[in-house]
């Protein structure tokens, strides 16, 4: 069997379950990989036969998206191009993990695909979503089309839902509290995360940024690029995470039973979505700017962590997924 596995490369996230799932997919034929977006950090760890420019957002500084760098790098034409040129109907399967190249490559010449993915999870209504026509629910719902669908949210809300992909890495990870704490806001300046922090002088920080490319400290704040190994280490042994709105770093948090904090991106629908979902649970949201000093001094002071169980059914869900066919 042939199988080609589209990654979304907008953020870690989408990397960093592939990771997992590969291994798996192996099992079952020959995986060819297509990664688009260029705001991952983090590798797959195999080759990548395909590589796109795809069609992402670009991370700002200001806690949203950097629209006019978007925009820029938008590519239009070369994407319809490179979905026109992308060989989707040489494979027994297509996945795509919010990938648009693979998927619209798929709709164009009539393809069966199988989106394995979070966004999904969203196209049903008993998620936990913001109420109202949003334009970011009708691009989410509309960006990486598919015919069948697997997804991941932090709860299972309904059928074909299943809990977070937890990484073999974080698996066996020893969680211990060593009393510092993480911060990964990729969309905040390094400076903005810094003014908050030295509000705390006697408190350890260790932020993982996206716009350093050196690492530095200013008191007891430790400003790192982000790199896997270091961050896993330094999830394993913090007090708590303070993190966007994504999906794998909350999940990852959650399941080492860390303290968490939660900032979603401004206008970033599924980020909002996320954090209320989070929010559901029982972890501390930070929804407005004018909020943040009072949360995080907050946040800080307290001892509650909440509960998540996430189990293992990657096997199992790789398995459903092929037998299907």
């Amino acid at each position: 069997m042939k199988i080609l596995y589209a990654i979304q490369g907008t953020g870690n996230g989408h990397v960093s379950r592939a990771r997992e799932i590969i291994p798996h997919l192996e099992r079952y034929g020959e995986v060819d990989l297509l990664l688009s977006g260029t705001q991952a950090e983090v590798a797959p760890g195999q080759y990548i036969r395909y590589r796109f420019r795809g069609f992402g957002f670009v991370f700002g500084e200001q806690g949203g998206i950097d629209f006019r760098k978007t925009w820029q790098q938008a590519g239009l034409q070369e994407f319809l191009r490179d979905c026109r040129n992308l060989p989707v109907e040489d494979y027994d399967l297509v996945i795509n993990d919010f990938e648009p190249v693979a998927a619209w490559a798929c709709r164009m010449k009539h393809i069966r695909s199988t989106g394995l993915s979070h966004q999904s999870a969203y196209l049903s209504p008993k998620t936990p979503q913001l109420k109202g026509f949003h334009w970011g629910k009708f691009i989410m719902n509309h960006y990486a089309p598919a015919t069948d669908y697997v997804s991941f949210h932090f709860r299972k809300y309904d059928d074909g839902i299943h809990t977070p992909v937890i990484r073999t890495e974080v698996r066996q990870l020893k969680p211990k509290d060593l009393g510092y704490y993480v911060i990964y806001l990729p969309a905040y300046s390094d400076a903005f995360i810094l003014n908050l922090t030295s509000i705390f002088p006697s408190i350890p920080f260790e932020i993982f940024s996206k716009h350093s490319k050196t690492p530095y400290t200013k008191g007891k704040t430790k400003i790192i690029p982000i790199e896997n190994t270091a961050y896993l280490k330094a999830l394993e042994n913090c007090r708590g995470l303070l993190t966007g709105g994504g999906f794998e770093g909350p999940a990852e948090a959650l399941f080492l039973k860390k303290k968490l904090l939660c900032v979603p991106m401004k206008n970033q629908y599924e980020q909002q979505c996320n954090a209320l979902a989070l929010e559901e649970m029982g972890v501390p949201v930070i929804w407005r700017e004018t909020d943040f000093l009072q949360k995080l001094t907050s946040w800080l002071a307290s001892d509650k962590v909440v509960p998540a169980d996430f189990p293992d059914e990657t096997e199992e869900i790789v398995r459903h997924l092929i037998t299907r066919l």
